[in-house]
């Protein structure tokens, strides 16, 4: 063993930045909130080597398995700059949550990475717990995460975030069905606002407007802007599950993330049909009104950048429509309708946004 050298000053973990008490007392911290996240299929709770959970409990005859995991991209970089953390968790669960349960999935449970310079307990225990609160409404478990110190990788309040959720569903119900057809309608779920794609953008615009995060909003009333921003991402979860099991009606779902109705929509239809969008049944929320006008975005750029309103998409055959609109409520909306694919591509779209007054 080779000779401490008396010359040189002890070192620590603790020195060298990373504080294996606070993480404890974190994990400590969080063990109730997790707990309250709880369903059933979980064994055993937060702070083993890996989280554990019984498929069969569950009740499941012949369970596919969906996984996914994504994170909130540059939308962190505004609670940070804000210090509005209070939300960020939500939208979190809810980027992999809404991406499971398109395919027909319910989520089971979630798994959350936070890594950041130098742990701030105040901070890390509210993201934490905003996680436990997106995963109790979208009914998935908290079993496990990872909270990693990197000292001299962030900048100081600097933080990551990244999310895994597994769901499952019996072979037979897996989404998108092979009975998608000609003249199948389109239906519409409005969004809670920006959701968590096209951030960048966003910031930019911010920049640009000469407004402060902390300055009212000019398009939300009583908010700041920061404040506006920051709404969390809906969760589809509950709503979509009870009208898939309650109508058996459901063909096809589209969560409407990175790339917009442009992109989505495309990748649950087959070869043979294609996507055809009426822009004028649907009204531009204030927030994209404001996006739109001060990057002075085209139309087209719009629909491929953000959700423009729109969080999910559902296909359902023209006969059940009604049935299906009963179930979700007015705030659903009929947008267009599946037609033969020829030359134009996979999705097409006629007339404007109506516009929201400013």
């Amino acid at each position: 063993m080779p000779a401490i050298s008396k010359d040189k000053p002890r070192l620590t973990y603790r020195d060298a930045g990373v504080d294996i008490d606070a993480g404890n007392a974190l994990v400590a911290a969080i063990g109730p909130l997790a707990a309250k996240t709880n369903r059933p299929g979980v064994l055993g709770g937060i702070g083993g080597f890996g989280g554990l959970f019984d498929l069969k409990a569950c009740g499941f005859k012949d369970p596919v398995l969906v996984a996914g995991t994504d994170g909130v991209g540059t939308k962190l970089k505004l609670a940070i700059e804000t210090g509005l953390h209070a939300g960020i968790g939500i939208d979190l669960v809810a980027m992999n949550v809404n991406d499971i349960v398109v395919q027909g999935a319910e989520p089971l449970f979630f798994l959350d990475y936070f890594a950041t310079g130098k742990l701030d307990l105040g901070v890390a225990e509210t993201v934490i717990g905003s996680i436990a609160a997106g995963c109790k409404e979208a009914g998935c478990a908290l079993i496990g995460g990872e909270t990693a110190e990197m000292p001299g990788l962030y900048a100081p309040g600097d933080y990551d975030l990244a999310g895994f959720a597994v769901g499952a569903v019996e072979r037979s119900s897996l989404l998108p069905r092979k009975d998608l057809e000609f003249g199948d309608v389109i239906l519409a779920l409005p969004s809670s606002g920006v959701h968590a794609n096209g951030f960048s953008l966003v910031r930019r615009v911010v920049k640009q407007s000469g407004l402060l995060l902390r300055d009212p909003a000019p398009f939300a009333s009583g908010l700041t802007l920061g404040e506006a921003l920051l709404t969390p991402t809906r969760i589809y979860v509950r709503q979509i599950l009870e009208t898939i099991r309650t109508t058996g009606a459901v063909k096809a779902l589209a969560h409407i993330t990175g790339g917009g109705l442009t992109d989505n929509i495309p990748r649950v239809l087959p070869a043979d049909l294609a996507a055809e969008i009426d822009l004028g049944a649907l009204k531009l929320p204030p927030v994209f009104a404001w996006l739109q006008r001060e990057a002075r975005l085209d139309q087209d750029e719009m629909l491929r950048t953000f959700n423009c309103g729109i969080g999910m998409i559902l296909v359902v055959a023209a006969s059940n429509v009604e049935r299906v609109l009963q179930h979700l409520g007015d705030e659903t909306k009929l947008i267009g309708a599946l037609v033969k694919r020829g030359g134009g591509g996979a999705i097409s779209f006629k007339g404007e946004f109506a516009r929201s007054a400013l």
